[in-house]
């Protein structure tokens, strides 16, 4: 697979994690695999990555009113992967290298 890595996944949420556990939250390709994204993220970053952990989203279903009647649909289904680093390394997302340094 060429590059299964998408955009990071900046939420309070994953903010957070990156700031305690010192792990990072990225949306991916939904056919990507945890070897995959491992190796992606190490290469991108020059980082060494313990461990990934995926989730498969699925998408909402939405519904739109107008003046010809009820239109429904569904966004897409996406995945994430959140990627927790060796000690004492971190990412910068956006300069797109890592950071040795104090974690």
């Amino acid at each position: 697979m060429k590059n299964p890595l998408l955009r990071p996944w900046l939420t309070e949420k994953s903010t957070g994690l990156t700031e305690k556990k010192g792990q990072y939250v990225f949306v991916v390709k939904p056919d990507a695999d945890k070897i995959d994204i491992r190796n992606a993220v190490e290469n991108k970053f020059g980082v060494t990555v313990t461990s990934v952990r995926t989730v498969n989203c699925l998408g909402k279903a939405k519904r739109q009113y107008t003046r010809k009647g009820l239109i429904a649909g569904k966004k897409s289904d996406w995945k994430k992967a959140i990627v927790t680093l060796a000690d004492g390394q971190s990412i910068d997302y956006y300069s797109g290298s890592a950071q040795k340094g104090e974690g």
